[in-house]
């Protein structure tokens, strides 16, 4: 071999090196790692740790409602940069009607406490002319906040929110909620006292938010009052079809041990009340249960989807499809692969996981970037700018994937948006050794997207929301001009 071609062979080598370095750590200043998406604007919300994004379009506004994590070890309460006041996290309310140009209108504290100790994390809203018995000129944004229950607040005004109801106080826990704006009802996830586990659902009539009717508590067998034997997983969260669908679909367990259940939504609501096993088991049609590895954070419906692949045979060229996404937990990948499950439930009874989607680990040297690698959570608008033809994936240190489902059967991403760290990004740290190791990395935590097309991604690590359009191929999938 020449010493040309060793020294070739040398440098390729250690660009390769240092190339693969870079990508493991990301730098403030550095830009944006992106495949057919691009940044439309951005919102560094206080430096708040971030969760649910809600979009909703009110009169000739969009507004933004984001709920919170708590703080940190280091900033508490971080300071309402509108009143200068320090103030726990709570939701964030923000006008994106310009998403070039966001703008913070207001903040309404939650719960103290740190991480997911605090907050005010999840967030749903509805306008008033939409619910049976709202007040037809207010907007109503139901929140989950923490062990103090669940808010009603009039937002009518989003610069100056009023407070409409509490709902719940004293709970052990509350998280993902889901609520049918045409029909009120609310599916809360709670943690009810009496209750063998953190996380349950109550079901609430809320057609007239200011006087909540509560209809049931459920949850899976063993959960209940006075059940004994060993406890099943926790309740994640619920999605509803509706009426008209007339199926909810619930994701229990986060990382590990999960479950999906098919809950027939009419006898849910109509059928027997008290929490007994029997009684808990009258609605459900049917459970598909994960592998021990992973576990059921969000579990999505698109019912009669069109599969072009069988568009040719006699029977089956519609199917039912749920989109399934795990949590990933710990830092630098200590646990199995968290990733994108779907399932065909066409026959409820026998449902089955045709596919799957994981980022590749190589394609960023995600592993060593630190903080958490996986999935976490999707969007879970059903506006058909994008329902049954993209969704949109939180994968945390490898930001948020555009995934092109059309054949549910073969997902395939198209696009990609890494956010840069900021100088508010908060590490992550992990023990070795006995020591602790920290690095700094993006965290998108919860995606979201709007009729227009827009896709909102938050970040847990307090860097702040993205705003996001797609290009190139992955916006001709959503056929957007």
């Amino acid at each position: 071999m020449s010493g040309c071609v060793k020294l070739a062979g040398f440098l390729a080598f250690s660009f390769s090196f240092i190339a693969g370095a870079a990508a493991q750590q990301q730098v403030i200043g550095a830009p944006p790692e992106a495949s057919n998406m691009k940044l439309v604007g951005y919102e560094d919300l206080q430096a708040r740790s971030a969760y649910q994004p809600t979009i909703h379009h009110q009169g000739d506004r969009w507004i933004a409602y984001i709920g919170h994590h708590g703080g940190t070890d280091d900033v508490p309460d971080p300071v309402n940069t509108l009143t200068g006041k320090a103030e726990p996290n709570g939701t964030s309310i923000v006008d994106v009607t310009d998403p070039a140009h966001p703008k913070y209108l207001h903040h309404i504290p939650g719960q103290e406490g740190k991480y997911e100790s605090g907050g005010a994390q999840m967030v749903r809203v509805c306008d008033g002319k939409s619910l049976p018995k709202g007040d037809p000129g207010a907007v109503y944004m139901l929140r989950a906040v923490g062990s103090q229950g669940h808010e009603v607040w009039n937002v009518a005004n989003p610069e100056n929110p009023v407070l409409v109801t509490k709902i719940g106080e004293g709970l052990k826990d509350t998280h993902k909620n889901f609520w049918e704006c045409d029909t009120g009802i609310a599916y809360l996830v709670s943690g009810a006292p009496d209750w063998r586990t953190r996380r349950m659902t109550q079901v609430y009539d809320l057609s007239d938010p200011a006087h909540p009717r509560k209809i049931r508590d459920f949850g899976l067998p063993g959960q209940e009052p006075g059940a004994t034997g060993a406890v099943p997983t926790e309740l994640h969260g619920p999605i509803s079809t509706g009426k008209q669908g007339n199926r909810v679909y619930f994701g229990y367990g986060t990382d590990k041990g999960g479950i999906v259940q098919i809950v027939d939504r009419e006898k849910l609501l109509s059928g027997p009340k008290e929490p007994t096993a029997d009684n808990l088991r009258y609605p459900e049609i049917a459970r598909l249960p994960m592998s021990a590895f992973n576990g059921a954070h969000t579990t999505f419906p698109m019912p009669g989807m069109p599969v072009k692949e069988f568009s040719n045979d006699k029977d089956g060229k519609s199917r039912d499809i749920v989109m399934i996404v795990d949590e990933a937990i710990l830092n630098e990948c200590a646990e199995p692969r968290q990733m994108v499950w779907f399932a065909d439930v066409t026959t409820e009874t026998r449902p089955m996981m045709i596919s799957s989607f994981t980022v590749p680990e190589a394609s960023g040297h995600f592993c060593e970037r630190g903080g958490r690698f996986g999935s976490h959570s999707s969007n879970e608008s059903m506006a058909p700018v994008y329902y049954k033809k993209m969704a949109f994936i939180a994968f945390f240190n490898a930001g948020v994937r555009a995934l092109d489902i059309r054949d549910p059967y073969h997902p395939k991403e198209v696009g990609y948006f890494i956010p840069a760290i900021t100088d508010k990004t908060d590490k992550r740290c992990v023990t070795i050794d006995e020591k602790e190791r920290c690095k700094v990395a993006i965290q998108t935590n919860n995606v979201e997207t709007d009729d227009r097309g827009y896709v909102y991604i938050v970040d847990r690590a307090n860097t702040g929301l993205h705003i996001l359009e797609l290009t190139g191929d992955a916006r001709a999938v959503a056929g957007l001009p």
